[in-house]
């Protein structure tokens, strides 16, 4: 169960990161996208959540 969410967290924060790199807002009116930081948190968040939904 451990290991489920922490695959589930980094592979979210990859996709963070992937979002912020290649979507990601250039004028920083995107809260979310224009900062590497914050979308890592939140894709990290995202897949640990969803790891958790899909495991049980």
């Amino acid at each position: 169960m451990i290991v489920r969410l922490i695959i589930g967290a980094v592979g979210g924060g990859l996709l963070g990161y992937g979002v912020y790199r290649f979507i990601g807002c250039s004028t920083g009116a995107c809260p979310i996208t224009a900062n590497p930081w914050i979308s890592t948190l939140v894709g990290m968040v995202f897949g640990a959540l969803l790891s958790r939904t899909l495991g049980a």
